[in-house]
């Protein structure tokens, strides 16, 4: 294929990005796009030059190469599962599902009908993480003792967006979680975790925290150590840690990283901090889908599996389960 038609279901926040970065890839010749509301659906394609359907049965009967779902959480599965009916490579937003249950029927329907299906774990395609990853599988870093990863949100979401989340585990710390899978190679094994409504009581209404703190061990031995909050003043602060016994290395720290020093003689920093998650990662969702595109044309393997967002939920949901009995909770559980 010299190019594809690309399908794209959600044109909210993260789906007008894609819609945007879609239009310019080159190797996308056509772009055609369904919203719940049609009529921003509609919007959006006369902005890109894109082609509107009504419906993502439409959008898929099109002719559609490749399908992009960007939709609320509550769409990923029925829309994979749309397109493992009409045999169509998908593009997913993380979290594929909030249960197990759900992502593993997912995955059988996938399986059945054998299309590729990546998932939007973009971290995976950050400059940062990916020299991290490297810098580990070369063994550079040598023998793994500790990593320590931290997500801090500048603010807290909107009320709706908590209602939907899926909690604190499932839906921040779960980059966390896939990331230090993605970077060391090893799988967590066990995680004890806690958190609770630090700065915003609000949150409670919807059985999640403002803030929690995670200890997991990985099959290699060594430990993790993971921190998330939706309050940050300084601003997004998103950092991955690995110390070994040839190295210690860091993702996330430079001149935008939100912290400040209180050490006798240090300077502010020079530049303003992240102020989101789109923002910090910008080039990253770039290249996921430039990855995506190129993985469909070219008939390779996803670099993002769901086999790997399992793995990701099954430590969120061993976290969540960790909060509530207090102790510590084997993944294989």
């Amino acid at each position: 294929m010299d190019g594809l038609h690309i399908g794209l279901v959600g044109v909210g926040r993260i789906g007008g990005m894609h819609a945007r970065t879609l239009s310019a890839l080159p190797g996308v010749i056509r772009l055609t796009i369904a919203d719940a509301d049609r009529e921003r659906a509609r919007r959006v394609a006369d902005q890109l030059g894109a082609r509107a359907a009504e419906t993502p049965e439409e959008l898929v009967t099109a002719g559609v190469d490749a399908l992009v779902i960007a939709t609320a959480t509550a769409g990923h599965a029925p829309l994979l599962r749309l397109a493992a009916q009409a045999r169509i490579p998908a593009f997913c937003e993380k979290p594929v599902a909030l249960d197990l249950a759900t992502l593993d029927g997912v995955v059988a329907d996938v399986r059945r009908s054998g299309i590729l299906v990546q998932v939007g774990f973009q971290r995976r395609f950050d400059a940062g993480y990916r020299a991290a990853h490297e810098a580990v599988a070369s063994g550079a870093v040598g023998s793994i003792l500790a990593v320590r990863a931290a997500t801090h949100d500048p603010a807290p979401p909107a009320r709706e967006y908590i209602a939907a989340s899926g909690g604190m585990f499932r839906d921040l710390a779960i980059h966390d979680f896939d990331a230090i899978r993605f970077v060391t190679g090893q799988e967590v094994v066990e995680v004890y975790a806690d958190g609770g409504t630090v700065a915003t009581p609000w949150f409670e209404e919807y059985g999640d925290f403002d803030t929690a703190v995670a200890v997991v061990r990985l099959s290699g031995g060594a430990f993790g150590i993971l921190s998330g909050t939706r309050h940050d003043p300084l601003g997004y602060d998103v950092r991955l840690e690995v110390f070994g016994t040839s190295d210690s290395i860091g993702v996330g720290i430079d001149r935008r990283t939100p912290i400040r020093s209180v050490e006798p003689g240090e300077r502010p920093a020079e530049e303003r901090s992240y102020r989101s998650f789109i923002e910090r990662f910008e080039s990253a969702y770039r290249a996921e889908l430039d990855a995506f595109v190129a993985s469909v044309r070219d008939g390779q393997p996803s670099p993002c599996s769901l086999e790997d967002a399992r793995a990701a939920l099954a430590v969120a949901v061993a976290a969540e389960r960790s909060c509530a009995e207090r102790r510590p909770v084997q993944i294989g559980e």
